[in-house]
């Protein structure tokens, strides 16, 4: 082991910690005692993390050997967290490629274990039967699994925790469909896990024997088909029981569609959530109890999953969503920061207003924007943009927010992304909506005299293409409409808005 003093628990390097299960499991590796290294493509969106402060962040990607290899440099255990999404072939060449580039710099580093979160797959089915995405998961566990070093891969189906794309699709199927329609794929029998069990067993896979190398599947103690799941669903949250209708011409790839309609999931994430449904997934042992034993009480029910991932939703602690992790397909450019940006074109809107209160309650309502508290401006504009947005197939606006009050660097909202944000005075928002070209949206509380503040309001938008500057030109009309109401309707909401009171957070209006 590699510790740098003695006492000290193994190095772990972390990448996808800007994602789900990984901005959960920083911290869980801190509470046991490890030092943790977090290699992210954009290190920023770490910062805000409770965490932050504890653990080493360094920038790089999977794909890049160079930056793979050197975040390596003195880690005893590394854990790979990341998948590619999209379709055809190219996400399954980069999860190849990208598997073996950490595999290798794993093997040179001399780590003592690679730890892999995959997907269960279904027994008895051939590998060319599996969905894209589930035979991509099996061929990264190979590829890690050969690299020479010993290789922990964890399998599990349907994660159950707030937050998770396969809780919310459970989530709000049940809660906005009393009589539902549904894919054949309900009547699957699924093994799932709480995410409590699946952190656990990654914490406890840091410590397994070095002559230990394989797959080990992870499941709970229930065996269900995804109507029983929407029915107990419905049950743990009080709801009336569903009428849940089967039909057999809803393919996978409709019904992802259907799924991107009904939740806040796209379809680009749907699908292979749903694609994976397709076979019975159930545990074919679970062998990870002899290196990572259970506690009293472990692993967590349906039931028990479901009931404190909803307490976690209704008490808004809520810590990573699948949304933590950018969406398919969406920008990730960073804002120019040179005014004459040599890049091109950089069509800009501003507005700014004067708001008669002080600048900390101008913040509170800009900090507070999107979500239940919506835009503050022609509502239905933006409904009818998050529709659109939908059925080409993006986010639409129903991703909604992490935190009802509180915003952190790369936090998704509604179908922007924060890219920036300075508590007090600004929060830069980049649009993750399909566009052709780059957008963000800029917003600033500034203090002008005494109880007084400004509000500043940027919209930029970066074309791509004949295409981009057509469509900026024809939504300009409605910018008159849309931003400058905005900016009006933040300016007297920040009147409305109490001042801060000592110890505690005053609520929106």
């Amino acid at each position: 082991m590699k510790s740098d003093h003695a006492g000290a628990g193994p190095r772990c390097l972390v990448t996808g910690a800007t994602g789900y299960i990984g901005g959960r499991l920083v911290p869980e590796l801190l509470a046991a005692g490890h030092r943790v290294r977090c290699l992210a493509r954009s290190p920023g969106k770490l910062r805000d993390h409770p965490w932050a402060g504890e653990a080493e962040e360094v920038r790089g990607d999977v794909t890049d050997a160079a930056s793979v290899a050197a975040a390596m440099r003195d880690v005893d255990v590394a854990y790979y967290l990341v998948h590619a999404l999209g379709t055809g072939r190219e996400f399954e060449e980069t999860d190849r490629r990208a598997a073996r580039i950490f595999g290798a710099a794993a093997r040179a580093a001399g780590v003592r274990r690679v730890v892999y979160l995959g997907g269960l797959t279904p027994a008895g089915v051939p590998e060319h039967e599996l969905s894209p995405h589930l035979r991509s998961r099996a061929e990264v566990g190979r590829i890690l699994l050969d690299s020479g070093v010993p290789v922990t891969v964890l399998r599990a189906a349907v994660i159950i925790g707030s937050g998770s794309a396969s809780f919310e699709m459970l989530r709000y199927l049940t809660e906005r469909l009393p009589v539902m329609v549904t894919p054949r794929w309900v009547r699957t029998r699924i093994q799932p896990v709480a995410v409590r069990d699946v952190l656990r067993a990654l914490v406890g896979s840091a410590r397994m024997p070095e002559e230990v190398s394989g797959s080990f599947d992870l499941g709970g103690p229930d065996v269900l088909t995804y109507r029983d799941m929407m029915i107990r669903y419905a049950k743990a949250a009080g709801l009336p029981r569903r009428l849940i209708v089967p039909v057999p011409v809803l393919t996978p790839g409709l019904s992802s569609h259907w799924v991107g309609l009904v939740t806040p999931v796209p379809a680009s994430i749907a699908r292979p959530l749903t694609e994976s449904l397709r076979h019975e997934v159930v545990c074919r042992g679970q062998d990870i109890t002899r290196y990572v034993p259970a506690p009293a009480g472990h692993p967590l029910g349906f039931d028990e999953a479901v009931r404190l991932a909803l307490r976690r939703v209704r008490e808004a602690d809520v810590t990573t969503r699948w949304s933590s992790a950018s969406v398919p397909g969406a920008p990730s450019d960073p804002l120019p920061t040179d005014p004459d940006w040599a890049g091109g074109s950089l069509y800009t809107d501003h507005r700014e207003a004067g708001v008669d209160a002080p600048v900390d309650a101008l913040w509170r309502v800009i900090e507070g924007v999107g979500g239940d508290n919506g835009w503050y401006s022609f509502p239905l504009a933006w409904a009818l943009r998050g529709w659109l947005d939908r059925l080409v197939g993006g986010v639409g606006l129903r991703r909604g927010r992490r935190d009802a009050q509180r915003l952190r660097a790369g936090d998704s909202l509604d179908f922007w992304r924060v890219e920036e944000i300075e508590p007090g005075h600004l929060l830069r928002l980049r649009a993750e909506m399909r566009l052709p070209g780059l957008a963000w949206l800029e917003m600033y509380a500034e203090p002008e005299g005494t109880g007084r503040s400004r509000y500043r309001q940027r919209a930029l938008f970066h074309p791509h293409g004949l295409l981009g500057h057509v469509y900026w030109w024809g939504v300009s009309p409605f910018h008159a409409l849309v931003f400058a109401g905005m900016a009006r309707n933040i300016a007297r909401a920040a009147t409305r808005t109490p001042p801060t009171l000592t110890g505690e957070r005053a609520a929106l209006p």
